[in-house]
């Protein structure tokens, strides 16, 4: 691990990231690297127990707290979620009628996925948090296209609270973290207080500063408000690496890493995905895996399953940078595996405009607009509601470029990575734009 070691202390540094852990796990071997320091204010540094946030890996461990429900006979994937939940009203009626937990758990149930409402500090929160879906409209037709759908975990872990009569945090305790014996993995901050915790970063006037606020609100839970240490989160890998333990059938392994659905757009976050588990096609290969995104903090678990390898990476900054260099040596030197390049703007121009997608495309959380100004297509992004309180400017004007016919690339705000913004229509006809994993229908 000597030379991981190595590794993660010049590329962190490289890429400003302050504190980071690496952890690779293979059949018979495993290691752990820190670096840097969990709060650039204090200057305590990164041990390798320290505690991260996993953010949106939180859906895979929800997920598999599910499939032991399903095993138990106390959970259907396929019958409609009102049947536990006879109180439950969404937007759409129709959609409250019929939506179900297998539509939840592949991002297809269309319900407006980024709704980050703070119903409080309560045990009553996540309930609270799924009354107030009624008022949020139906973004796409349910089971039409795949969009990453944050609202529909919280709305899945209200079933596993009906099921269990338990709040989230404990059910998640009783099904998954106890019987796996992830001592330091937790969901609340009274926990974290008592453990070397990371503090999320962000970049203010060209400075790396600490975050204000160390989670998302608690509403959002099932979604990504699980806080590891980067061994928990191998020990979690190696029960889906190995069959399912005592904890889960080889059966309930294998439908959540088997394609459930195929995302619609070119270049989104993966091209297919399982139950709770994001499929990777590199070189050839099928990985599994999931990322995380939270306040000024990220992390990355992708597993190799045919060599039986994972690795996983917490850090308290939010860059791509780190994790692709990183993961591509890694993948490269240990499973002889090339990771996939991200799109980049092609060498000659290729002088399209987007001409048949100007308008305004709109979601709970965002709302986008294609314009043409002075000949140059923009994407100018909004960010609505709650979310924008994490953003240090709600309004970005990003300048397009042509990839391919229905493909557009624009640049992440402060550095050289590039994102896709992908067109397409659903089989009724209606236009979407694809942009950061997300759906988002044209309404002028």
């Amino acid at each position: 691990m000597e030379h991981w070691q190595s590794r993660l202390d010049e590329l962190a540094r490289r890429h400003g990231v302050p504190g980071a852990v690496l952890g690779i796990s293979s059949p018979g071997w495993s290691g752990v690297a820190a670096t840097g320091v969990c709060n650039s204010r204090t200057g305590a540094a990164v041990r390798p127990d320290s505690v991260f946030h996993l953010g949106s890996i939180t859906k895979v461990f929800l997920t598999t707290a599910i499939m032991r429900l399903v095993q138990d006979g106390r959970l259907d994937l396929d019958k409609p979620v009102s049947a536990v939940l006879p109180e439950l009203a969404l937007g759409d009626a129709e959609v409250t009628d019929r939506v179900s937990l297998r539509h939840l758990l592949t991002h297809t149930s269309g319900i407006d996925g980024d709704v980050f409402v703070d119903t409080g500090r309560g045990d009553d929160c996540i309930a609270r948090y799924v009354a107030q879906l009624a008022d949020v409209a139906q973004n796409s037709p349910l089971g039409a296209t795949w969009s990453y759908c944050n609202s529909g975990f919280s709305l899945a872990g209200r079933v596993v609270e009906q099921v269990t009569g338990q709040v989230w945090d404990a059910a998640m305790k009783d099904l998954v973290f106890d019987p796996l014996g992830l001592a330091d993995t937790l969901t609340l901050p009274e926990d974290a207080l008592l453990r070397s915790t990371a503090v999320g970063h962000t970049v203010e006037d060209g400075r790396t500063i600490p975050v204000r606020q160390w989670q998302l609100p608690r509403s959002i839970g099932p979604a990504g408000l699980i806080a590891s240490t980067v061994s928990d989160l191998l020990t979690f890998a190696r029960l889906h690496l190995d069959g399912g333990g005592e904890l889960l059938t080889t059966s309930s392994v294998e439908q959540m890493q088997a394609e459930q659905v195929r995302v619609d757009a070119k270049y989104s976050l993966a091209d297919t995905w399982g139950l709770g588990w994001m499929r990777l096609a590199w070189d050839g290969q099928t990985l599994i895996g999931h990322d995380g995104s939270t306040i000024g903090q990220q992390s990355h678990l992708v597993m190799l399953p045919s060599q039986g390898l994972a690795v996983a990476l917490l850090t308290n900054r939010r860059t791509p940078h780190l994790y692709e260099d990183l993961f591509r040596e890694i993948f490269a030197e240990l499973a002889g595996v090339e990771m996939a390049r991200q799109p980049v703007p092609p060498a000659e121009p290729l002088g399209l405009l987007p001409t048949d997608y100007v308008g305004v495309y709109e979601r709970a959380g965002q709302r986008t607009e294609v314009v043409i100004d002075d000949g140059k297509p923009v994407l100018r992004v909004t960010t609505l509601g709650k979310l924008a309180e994490y953003v240090s400017d709600p309004v970005e004007e990003l300048p397009m470029v042509a990839f391919e016919p229905d493909v557009y690339l624009v640049p992440l705000t402060g550095s050289d990575h590039w994102l896709p913004v992908s067109f397409y229509t659903l089989a009724d006809g209606s236009p979407y734009l694809h942009f950061c994993g997300r759906a988002s229908a044209r309404r002028l």
